[in-house]
């Protein structure tokens, strides 16, 4: 008889408002063990602060961490409303590998058939990246930028070892830049997107609790 592992909590943390309203919106079915919400606020040092402060409760010690939001998309070709799958996040204090990945783009694709999903390294920034910076990130190989992911995996890494994973949707993109969230059909249409993939994190935390083959 294989006795299951105790429940991991999984914390989700986002940084806008309208992120986190996309969030506690969707459809929270499905989840296996306690689940947070954590909206860091913007930026990089916002990001570091909130993710330390949640995970020193006793409450989320071990919690799994997913970061999640809008992003910008770095390659030719990719449109709002499209997602990234994070395989590592990177900024210049050092790299995070992501967990499951695998999973979550499987997942994706069966709860959102025929949204594009991409995968690669997602990069960190402090500000929002405009003109020639997206040309030089998407040269180091990333292929998305956000400014909060990559504080808040490796926050949580620091903090002790636990499962990371970033996913986030493309807001704007080298063809398609926005001017503000939610003003334009791809802002929309990016919020649609991240009120649908709440069952994808619960099945990435549910694979965390089964046993290691």
């Amino acid at each position: 008889m294989t006795t299951r592992p105790a429940s991991v909590p999984l914390l989700i943390a986002c940084a806008l408002g309208i992120e986190h309203l996309a969030l506690r919106t969707g459809d929270r079915g499905g989840a296996d063990g306690p689940v947070s919400f954590l909206r860091t606020g913007m930026g990089p040092r916002a990001a570091e602060r909130s993710v330390t402060r949640q995970l020193a409760g006793p409450a989320l010690a071990g919690a799994a961490v997913m970061a999640t939001g809008f992003c910008a998309g770095l390659a030719p070709g990719m449109h709002p409303g499209d997602l990234v799958v994070a395989e590592e996040t990177r900024d210049p204090r050092g790299a995070v590998a992501c967990v499951g990945t695998e999973l979550l783009v499987k997942e994706l694709v069966r709860i959102l058939p025929g949204r594009t999903v991409h995968t690669g390294p997602l990069t960190g920034s402090d500000h929002v990246v405009r003109g020639h910076e997206r040309s030089d990130l998407l040269a180091t190989g990333a292929i998305a930028v956000d400014m909060e992911s990559a504080a808040t995996l490796l926050t949580a890494v620091r903090g002790g070892e636990r499962p990371v994973a970033a996913v986030r949707v493309v807001v704007d993109a080298p063809e398609h830049e926005l001017v503000r969230i939610g003003t334009v059909r791809g802002g929309i249409s990016a919020f649609r997107v991240l009120r649908s993939i709440l069952p994808a994190f619960f099945e990435w935390h549910r694979s965390l609790l089964l046993p290691r083959r």
